[in-house]
């Protein structure tokens, strides 16, 4: 019965009853929620994908995941900063423990070669000369050249897993070197090492990809102090262990200390993810890092002051018995010498590396490399023991804020991605200074004198300033992707 019949009967209609339009409208929506209608109807496609869009919006994380203009995920980047922050400290550790360890095992072995040669292989005393040469040579030589290519694995697969590779393949030579039995076996043991070696540009590669930016400087000034207090104690400990056991047993307590490392990098070293880039369109071309002008510049410079360090080392013995005017107790003397360098190496390295973060390491570059030919050239100055090595002392403090330096402009000059290759090529630049400076200087001391010799070392780092200074960039692309002063 309709409404109004239910009037006329005198029955009240039912309270909530729809009237007829209410029940055709009804009827009609439930059509329509079927999709039938009862004429032509234009259907809105873009209800649905709206409303999936929402629900997409609501699922987003807190952290935007979209890629930036650089292609860089910024939410990975930022679990990268975090994970950075709460490890380097540790890793920072590690390698300083593992850069003492690795100088020490390396400077108690190599300045004792000539006497390896000569009361362990029995090689005649007029050969000596020569296969010392050959020896320290073939190693310089083969881990130049590989020292690129061990940087660029590092970059594609994992730093750590070079820094252990060198370890290990290290430790095995020197290990190797203490059971050969003639001057042809050690030969091949040293091409050996210089297969394998690559540990300190490795541990470079992780240190300046683990710590924060503006621990930087601190941290590579740190290590460089790690490596001299290694210099400063093995060729003490060297000494001592060559008098008591013989020079076998210093190569397989160096080979030991390897192993240490490599087990301290594997369990302790903490490598940070690498950034995660989303690729969009052609893929970026590698950067040819030869061809970055700030990169040629630190390259030339460190190969240039690795060869003035290689240039008197050598010869270093010879004048200190000239300028005691006997050979009693030269190899203590010379011994000697060679640490004050090194513990003011330890006393200066991360001061440097502080006064880089503050006030930029380009000008903290050129103040110790004007520093280190200054007082490199007043050694040439005394004759006698004393203020020879007092001046000495003075010089180590210049020279250890050079090669923090020259790291942490690479570092800052190039992106976190060609990190091992930059330090390859740094290493692989001071490999070639290895290999010129004892040649130049032997050849110096033949035509002139040793005093020429260390004057000329000092001298030499005078236009590298100039050279420097003239070419720093007003404005150059920093390439690390933090902003810093250069």
């Amino acid at each position: 019965m309709t409404q109004e019949n239910q009037k006329i009967s005198g029955i009240e209609p039912e309270k909530g009853a729809p009237t007829p339009n209410e029940a055709e409208e009804l009827r009609r929506a439930e059509n329509e929620a079927k999709g039938v209608y009862d004429e032509p109807h234009e259907i809105d496609f873009s209800a649905r994908p709206a409303k999936k869009e929402e629900a997409k919006a609501d699922e987003k994380p807190a952290l935007s995941s979209e890629p930036s203009e650089d292609g860089v995920d910024r939410a990975a980047e930022e679990e990268l900063q975090k994970d950075i922050l709460q490890n380097w400290k540790m890793t920072l550790t590690i390698l300083t423990a593992a850069s003492v360890l690795m100088s020490l095992s390396y400077t108690m072995l190599i300045p004792f070669l000539p006497m390896y040669l000569l009361d362990e292989l029995k090689v005649a005393q007029e050969d000596v000369n020569l296969w010392s040469g050959l020896v320290f040579s073939i190693s310089f030589l083969i881990s130049g050249v590989m020292a690129p290519i061990w940087g660029a694995m590092a970059d594609k697969k994992s730093k750590k897993l070079m820094a252990v590779r060198a370890a290990v393949l290290l430790a095995v030579s020197y290990g190797l070197g203490g059971i050969v039995q003639n001057e042809w076996q050690l030969l091949a043991v040293r091409a050996f090492q210089g297969f394998a070696a690559g540990l300190w540009p490795a541990c470079l590669a992780i240190i300046s990809s683990s710590v924060p930016k503006d621990k930087l400087g601190f941290s590579l000034g740190t290590m460089q102090s790690g490596m001299t207090a290694g210099g400063v104690l093995g060729p003490l400990l060297g000494g001592l262990l060559a008098e008591g056991f013989g020079m076998r047993a210093t190569f397989f307590l160096g080979s030991a200390a390897l192993f240490i490392i490599s087990l301290m990098i594997i369990f302790k070293v903490r490598e940070p993810k690498k950034k995660k880039v989303v690729k969009s369109g052609a893929p970026r071309p590698k950067t040819n890092l030869l061809k970055v002008p700030v990169v040629q510049r630190m390259l030339i410079t460190a190969g240039v002051v690795q060869m003035t360090i290689l240039l008197l080392q050598p010869i270093l013995p010879l004048y200190v018995g000239e300028l005691q005017g006997s050979m009693d107790r030269l190899v203590l003397v010379s011994g000697i010498l060679f640490s004050v360098v090194g513990l003011s190496g330890v006393i200066a390295s991360p001061l440097w590396g502080i006064a880089g973060q503050k006030w930029g390491y380009r000008p903290v570059l050129y103040i110790a490399l004007l520093g280190s030919a200054v007082f490199g050239m007043v050694q040439a100055i005394p004759d006698t023991i004393v203020p020879f090595g007092a001046w000495r002392f003075v010089g180590g403090l210049a020279f250890a804020g050079i090669f923090p330096a020259i790291n942490a402009v690479l570092t800052h000059s190039t992106g976190p991605e060609d990190r091992g290759r930059i330090f390859g090529l740094s290493y692989a630049a001071q490999q070639v200074g290895s290999v010129i400076g004892p040649i130049a200087g032997g050849m110096f001391a033949m035509w002139f004198s040793i005093k020429f010799v260390v004057f000329l070392a000092g001298f030499i780092l005078l236009p590298m300033v100039v050279w420097l200074y003239l070419k720093r960039p007003h404005v150059e692309p920093n390439m690390s992707g933090v902003s810093t002063r250069l």
